[in-house]
């Protein structure tokens, strides 16, 4: 058997490590405004109290959503859907419009692993440091530096699970029962959960999960079309690519206006040649774009070899940027905004149903006939509300039960018998309309409910 015949051929092949290069421009300065406004976003709201209560709290066990002095219930589960409908046209515009925008700026795989790679920067150095580093043998000093690095990871990444946690539990309360480890088991589980996703998806995996777990990048394509922003490598100008002094003159050495240095390669968070064009791990941070101007510029080349374009555009055909898809979703966008907005305004407080008892369609009391419901109302407000009950629609129609002021907790329901009685002969046989009226303290009706009486042909 020949020596051949016992060899092992492995099918898979570790890819190398990224170690993207900092660089400055318009679009790195966006991202960073970007990464701090949505890091301050998660990070202090928490914080936030309004009249005593957290200004963004998923309180799952007392099943409230308060959002910014907002209290939604789960009857309102259909404005979260809503919500959701509206987050997905808005990617669907935004893609449309300018590609992966979500990836490059907003998404929170890319502004965590930015933060991760603020702190190896800060403790082993530039893109070349790093690289030498990692292939250095071990030492006090690597251990020194590798150790300060994984500190910072560990604190910021329980810091940012506690975060986390605290969006659904009071995060003052758990932030002062944490000391004393007073917190339940899944609160810690929770915690440690999220920290160790941030930690290990944003220190080691990084470029891994754009490229083969998150399913945006399968799916992005069918958002595109000839006319959508994308960055592109204009490979007409850039070709053919190579070195030269920076006085030569391209033409006449039969080069294009790429220098062939592979800065756009080494700024890359994944690790890409755009210059092979639009690939499928292309988050769309346009940091090739501002590497890529930074030497047109010490070249004295005109910019934007590497630039925002369209594919019509870089094919010599007509682009239109703005086209009816775009014009849709922004219609469809703006509708399901305008209809939150509308639901939320015109939202009652108190929300409530009236239930007929079935085990007796009536009952005669003296001289008058009784029918008896189940009331039941729910306080969505987060103030306490005093109310009472009130019958209107028929003559003489009075409520026996209950005759007293109701008091209704925020988020309390109440559920109570109500009575109502009519004097005998005063309607017609049969179903009743008439209307259940729910007033506050100074009179003024804040809910109003449609159902029926029922009086017998022969009581």
């Amino acid at each position: 058997m020949s020596e051949s015949a016992n060899e092992t051929i492995s099918l898979y092949v570790k890819p190398p490590k990224v170690y993207p290069r900092e660089t400055n421009g318009r679009f790195n300065r966006l991202r960073v405004i970007a990464a701090w406004v949505l890091l301050g976003l998660f990070y202090v709201l928490p914080w936030i109290q309004i009249g005593g209560q957290q200004i963004v709290l998923f309180d799952l066990p007392a099943r409230q959503f308060h959002f910014f002095g907002l209290t939604l219930w789960p009857q309102d589960l259909f404005i979260l859907s809503l919500l959701l409908a509206m987050a997905a046209f808005s990617l669907f515009f935004f893609t449309a419009l300018a590609g992966r925008l979500w990836c490059g700026y907003a998404c929170p795989q890319t502004v965590w692993t930015e933060v991760f790679l603020w702190m190896e920067r800060v403790t082993e150095g530039s893109r070349n440091q790093r690289m030498k580093l990692d292939k250095a043998p071990w030492s006090l000093r690597k251990l020194r530096i590798k150790s300060t690095k994984q500190a910072l990871w560990v604190i910021f990444a329980l810091w940012t699970g506690f975060t986390f946690v605290g969006f659904f539990v009071p995060i003052r309360d758990l932030g002062m029962r944490l000391p004393t480890l007073d917190i339940g088991g899944w609160e810690a589980f929770w915690l440690l959960f999220y920290g160790f996703a941030t930690y290990g998806n944003a220190g080691y995996l990084r470029e891994q999960v754009c490229k083969y777990m998150c399913p945006y990048a399968r799916f992005q394509s069918a958002m595109f079309d000839g006319d959508s922003l994308v960055i592109s490598y204009d490979e007409a100008r850039g070709e053919p690519r190579g070195g030269r002094r920076r006085d030569a003159d391209p033409a006449a050495l039969g080069l294009g206006a790429c220098i062939d240095c592979n800065a756009c390669v080494q700024v890359c968070p994944t690790g890409i040649d755009i210059r092979d064009g639009l690939q499928i791990e292309c988050i769309a941070c346009a940091a090739c774009i501002d590497v890529c101007d930074e030497v047109m510029d010490k070249m004295n080349y005109p910019r934007g070899l590497i630039r925002y374009t369209t594919d019509n555009a870089m094919a010599g055909k007509p682009t239109r940027i703005l086209r009816p898809r775009i014009f849709v979703y922004l219609a469809i966008l703006l509708a399901l905004t305008a209809l939150v907005g509308s639901i939320l305004i015109n939202r009652d407080a108190i929300i409530g149903d009236v239930l007929r008892d079935r085990t007796a369609l009536y009952r005669v009391v003296g001289e008058d006939l009784e029918n008896a419901y189940q009331l039941k109302l729910t306080n969505r407000a987060n103030e306490t509300a005093l109310v009472r009950v009130e019958a209107t629609g028929l003559t003489g129609l009075r409520v026996i039960e209950p005759q007293r002021a109701l008091t209704l907790a925020p988020g309390q329901t109440l559920d109570i018998p109500l009575t109502l009685a009519l004097p005998l002969l005063a309607a017609e046989p049969g179903m009743q309309a008439m209307t259940v009226t729910v007033v506050d303290e100074a009179g003024r009706t804040i809910r109003t409910i449609e159902t029926r009486f029922f009086v017998p042909a022969s009581p």
